[in-house]
């Protein structure tokens, strides 16, 4: 690990702010999109791509539904996102109570903190935008492990720490109550982050797990402080019609608050899709319990389908 504390990183995938707009790999138009060429960038250059012009106008929500799932099929695998084994999510305001066992923030109005999925690709399609607000911030964790170092390399060495991480309300069909990975970490060379706040301060809530360190939670503060200046993270606004795509392991990811439609065909609404990639990198071994699997290519993330028992005799 100490080799890594003192590395700076140099990777297609270092950048900050609006240098991202200037990658020849980031915006395209879908009807020329080289989809080998993004696919292989998402890995191996910038690690974002937005896709603009996917046809939406004239098709209804479940034709575009299909349309965009058929499509992320011919970049990766998707994979489950609740225990229903469902391959896509629409990400808009269910109108849950807070305390509401499937609320989670995808379903809500309010601004989320910068994470990660538990997936190498995430996609969105943006269906119909909010009223107002809604904006995508995006965050090159590379960079992120760049800055840590110059400025506090000893809560780097904790982020490089395992966290526990407490199971999703909505893992239905995970039997493990709990499971620890690091925030930053590396295996043959390869870069991964992952972050998911969320789950961690449930995790040290809970009087069953470890309580968080001081040093632990200094870290995880200090990591969403930078996340949050100006001059690291990238804000701008996906429209109807376009793509985004986000190596999860290279970026953070993020939603402002917004303001909705009042009329239900008029609202915020986007697809969203976790891709495992054939041409992913090796994880560190301690992904494997939340992830399934760590070796390059293979099939892992999402959550799994829960088991329901047959009452037949």
């Amino acid at each position: 690990m100490s080799d890594f504390l003192q590395q700076t990183l140099d990777h297609p995938a270092v950048w900050a702010a609006d240098e991202l707009l200037a990658r020849d790999d980031w915006e395209h138009e879908f009807a020329s999109a080289d989809w080998p060429k993004i696919q292989d960038a998402l890995e191996n250059g910038s690690g974002a791509a937005l896709i603009r012009g996917f046809p939406v106008d004239g098709f209804s929500k479940d034709e575009a539904r299909t349309d965009f799932l058929n499509l992320c099929r011919k970049i990766g695998t998707p994979i489950s996102q609740n225990e229903n084994g469902d391959e896509i999510f629409d990400v808009s305001d269910a109108g849950l109570r807070s305390d509401d066992p499937r609320t989670r923030g995808p379903n809500t109005k309010k601004k989320l903190s910068f994470h990660t999925d538990r997936c190498d690709v995430i996609a969105f399609l943006c269906w119909r935008q909010a009223k107002s607000g809604g904006e995508n911030e995006l965050v090159s964790s590379m960079a992120l492990f760049n800055e840590i170092q110059q400025r506090r390399t000893d809560l780097l060495e904790v982020l490089m720490q395992p966290f526990v991480y407490k199971r999703h309300s909505v893992d239905l069909g995970n039997d493990a109550a709990f499971c620890k990975q690091p925030i930053f970490s590396f295996r043959d060379g390869h870069f991964a982050a992952s972050f998911l706040r969320v789950l961690i301060d449930r995790a040290g809530a809970d009087p069953e797990l470890p309580d968080l360190t001081a040093e632990q939670i200094e870290a995880m503060d200090f990591l969403e402080s930078v996340t949050a200046e100006p001059e690291m993270h990238l804000r701008f606004r996906q429209e109807p019609g376009d793509i985004l795509l986000l190596n999860n392991w290279v970026s953070l990811h993020r939603r402002s608050a917004f303001e909705d439609h009042e009329t239900e065909a008029d609202k915020r609404c986007l697809f969203r899709i976790w891709l495992s990639m054939p041409n992913s990198r090796p994880l560190d071994p301690q992904f494997a319990a939340n992830f399934g699997a760590v070796e390059a290519g293979a099939i892992r993330g999402g959550m799994r389908a829960k088991k329901f028992r047959s009452n037949s005799i």
